[in-house]
């Protein structure tokens, strides 16, 4: 592995190996505390970040390595002047062993990964995939289930929406699993998504009230509904909204994942819920991110894959 561009570019044995490393960095830290001594990281975030990038930037610095970093590089780089993403990457594989990009563009970290001499990172690429979250998202729930066979429900943006886009690709990797979309029409999944779940044997069915979704799912993944994007702004999203009192009915082995940020679509009286693993899940971005980065760098640089 050199690159990390789409979750569509990693196989089952390859996730399992990654899912192995971090949890090996999970329990015993302190032993990769120089997994990166003398290698320079780059961050290149032209979009805004908070957990991405620090626990990008954390798990960097629990390797051992060294940063080198620019924020909202759209307006502080020299984008700004009219450079090309493709002369940037040039000019910072020359400062850096590794890059983390995360930028508006959907083709932006395969466009990158194609004139990089060194690893490239998707770290976010516009409505189209963030394959890092989605990482860190099968990892966590694998912490609690066996992946084959869950049932999952995922809500809120499905059509813009990069993390649930990486994260169906990654599913589609194991066997029996079925998905239940709960959108508003205009954010429904997109014809191409539902697609690959059919092509891969994966059952998805739409549903359209929130009673729809069955009370014994495995997972609820929330994700936040971007009403700057609805067609009808008169919808009530109070039905996308979990809640202490609706998420009653569920299962007591029903855990609820969020990517994150959250605006109000989880309200805060869930935080104290042991099924609420939304803050592990972020926190486990640390140590997936480290795993990948321990990856890439033993296949890369040292075994020349």
């Amino acid at each position: 592995m050199k690159d990390f561009v789409s979750t569509k570019d990693i196989s089952r044995v390859e996730l399992e190996e990654l899912f192995a490393i971090a949890k090996d960095i999970k329990k015993n830290g302190c032993e990769f505390k120089e997994a990166l001594k003398g290698f320079i990281v780059a961050t290149l975030f032209y979009e805004p970040s908070t957990r991405t990038r620090l626990s990008f930037e954390s798990a960097v610095l629990r390797l051992g390595g060294s940063l080198i970093s620019t924020e909202n590089a759209k307006e502080n780089a020299s984008a700004k002047k009219g450079e090309s993403l493709e002369d940037t990457i040039k000019i910072i594989e020359g400062y850096a062993d590794m890059i983390i990009l995360r930028h508006n563009e959907n083709d932006s970290s395969l466009r990158a990964s194609k004139v990089s001499k060194v690893p490239i990172i998707n770290a976010g690429a516009g409505g189209g995939e963030h394959p890092t979250q989605a990482l860190l998202d099968v990892f966590t729930m694998q912490e609690k289930k066996n992946i084959d066979g869950i049932k999952i429900a995922i809500m809120g943006d499905l059509k813009y929406g990069r993390t649930v886009h990486s994260l169906l690709n990654l599913l589609s990797l194991y066997k029996n699993i079925v998905v239940y979309g709960f959108a508003v029409k205009s954010l429904e999944l997109p014809k191409n998504y539902k697609d690959i779940l059919i092509s891969k044997g994966i059952t998805y069915i739409e549903c359209h009230e929130f009673d729809e979704i069955p009370n014994n799912v495995d997972f609820i993944y929330q994700t936040r509904v971007q009403e700057e994007r609805l067609e009808e702004k008169e919808k009530h999203l109070s039905k996308f909204i979990l809640n202490k009192d609706n998420f009653s009915r569920f299962s007591d082995s029903t855990y609820i994942l969020h990517p994150l940020p959250r605006v109000d679509e989880i309200s805060t009286d869930l935080d104290g819920d042991k099924r609420a693993l939304y803050f592990t899940q972020a926190h486990n971005g640390v140590y997936i991110r480290q795993a990948l980065m321990y990856k890439i760098k033993k296949d890369f640089y040292e075994n020349n894959i």
